[in-house]
């Protein structure tokens, strides 16, 4: 099936989930197009394309704008619907001002996911963090049964994280542990840019996790970078061979960098299990080789 169709198809089971009343009707528009549809916005006059009519009565709108106390109006991200962790993403806007970045909790493991990002960034805030910038928890809580989660939006820019400023970022999210080392679960080039101040925003702290070996982060951060380059097989075994230069900088020596990249791709392969969802493919195309190989040589 095409990317078009497979979002437009979350995309309705969505707008029924988030606007479930039938009256006062209203006019969004689907961004930049019905045939590329990223977004789902209200309309305006110099919108293109055809209209979708969206009930407003009784919709997370009215209840974000309780929430807020002033007018809310939602922009709807049209995300596709085949990942482990998908869940409705929203922009709450008023008066053309941003307020805030909204996560609906809309299952069972996409509300884990939510309430532990809320627990995470509520750590983070009672944190002196120098390098990392986070986004702030402006509200969390329940509506029609699915958990809400508001948040402050960064001022996100392109740019790639230089290697010291993400070396140093990545220290102080270990450092967020106290005695034991934390991560940031899904530190992907994606999900952090460089700030105008010199640090650097980090988003989506959804699989933020106390206690895993140091230097977690810089692999999955390499591993994902390979990823667009070359098969899962092929950016396995790069993260293996290139585990001394990605870790040394932290710190690591040889033996224990090597070590912590294979125990890096077996956690991933055991979160991809526990999600029910192989967007590499099954562990023994991709994983099953490295570690085999590595066994052979010890």
């Amino acid at each position: 099936m095409k990317d078009a169709a497979v979002r437009l198809g979350y995309l309705a089971e969505t707008v029924q989930l988030l606007h479930p009343g039938s009256g006062s009707p209203r006019a969004y528009t689907l961004l930049p197009h019905a045939s590329v549809p990223r977004r789902l916005a209200p309309r305006r006059w110099w919108h293109v394309g055809s209209q979708v009519m969206v009930p407003t009565e009784g919709s997370i709108a009215v209840h974000l704008s309780e929430v807020f106390s002033r007018p809310v109006e939602t922009v709807l991200h049209v995300r596709p619907a085949l990942r482990a962790n998908r869940k409705p993403i929203l922009e709450a806007r008023s008066g053309g001002e941003r307020l805030a970045f909204v996560k609906i909790g809309d299952s069972a493991r996409a509300r884990r996911l939510v309430t532990a990002e809320a627990a995470a960034l509520r750590r983070l805030a009672g944190l002196s963090l120098d390098t990392v910038t986070a986004p702030t928890v402006l509200h969390h809580g329940d509506w029609r049964g699915l958990a809400v989660l508001a948040l402050s939006p960064l001022p996100v820019r392109r740019g790639r994280v230089p290697a010291p400023l993400l070396r140093a970022a990545i220290r102080e999210i270990a450092g967020t542990g106290g005695p034991r080392a934390a991560w940031h679960g899904d530190l992907a080039p994606w999900n952090l840019c460089p700030a105008p101040d010199g640090r650097v925003l980090v988003w989506d702290w959804e699989r933020y996790e106390v206690g895993v070996p140091y230097g977690f982060d810089a692999v999955h951060h390499f591993f994902h970078r390979a990823l667009r380059r070359m098969g899962p097989p092929a950016a396995a075994r790069a993260c293996v061979a290139r585990s001394v230069r990605e870790l040394a900088p932290l710190g690591l020596s040889a033996a224990v960098a090597k070590q912590t990249a294979l125990r890096y791709l077996i956690a991933l392969a055991d979160r991809h299990a526990a999600d029910g969802h192989a967007p590499l493919g099954p562990p023994r195309s991709w994983l099953n080789p490295v570690v085999d190989h590595e066994e052979l040589l010890t």
